[in-house]
């Protein structure tokens, strides 16, 4: 019978994929702070495992914020962009959340583009965008940009406005700007993808 044999270089190979595998399946911090909130109730250091899981959970959180950054839109023609950023919110910070945003200039024009989640704040923009009444009272409209009904206020007369929406009953996106007009507003909300927002976990 013909033995195999595995030749050394890719014996090496395999053995550095293997550590490496190994490596990254012990080093995230999310699992590793939960087992330790775990082993922490087990020994009844209750106020320890309190402590861990909260730590977890902001860990989760940053994790969040960094895939909403990956959302944000690139500078339009014309426009630059500075870095985007990310922050999360623990509950006894106007209730928690998730944001990330980026803001974007040319010339004397400024925009911000922001998204938020697993905030309360959204139920109250939910009740607005659901009573267009409502939000008329507020000097906005209601309209649909990408398929996603939205609250637009703009003044000509000022030149700044402001665009919010709701997508998926979970993410605030809030569009702001200064020294603008209309439909520079609306090309950054156009130019968000709704369906990777969607499709978030």
């Amino acid at each position: 019978m013909k033995k195999t044999f595995i030749k050394k270089p890719y014996l090496i190979v395999l053995t550095l994929f293997f550590v490496a595998w190994t490596t990254c399946l012990h080093a995230d911090e999310v699992t590793d702070t939960i087992a330790e909130a775990l082993e922490n109730y087990k020994d009844g250091h209750y106020s320890d495992a309190v402590a861990s899981l909260n730590y977890a959970s902001q860990l989760i959180q940053q994790k969040k914020g960094e895939d909403l950054k990956a959302l944000l839109p690139e500078a339009l023609k014309g426009w630059s962009a500075e870095e985007a950023s990310s922050q999360a919110a623990g509950a006894a910070l106007m209730g928690g959340g998730v944001t990330a945003e980026r803001r974007y200039q040319k010339e004397d024009s400024n925009i911000t583009v922001q998204i938020i989640t697993d905030s309360p704040i959204l139920q109250g923009v939910m009740m607005m965008i659901s009573n267009p009444m409502f939000a008329a009272s507020d000097g906005g409209k209601v309209q649909r940009i990408n398929q996603q009904r939205a609250i637009v206020k703009y003044s000509a007369a000022d030149r700044s406005g402001s665009i919010q929406m709701v997508v998926a009953n979970r993410f605030l996106v809030s569009i702001e700007g200064y020294g603008i007009s209309g439909d520079d507003l609306e090309a950054y909300a156009k130019a968000m993808d709704y369906k990777k927002m969607e499709a978030l976990p």
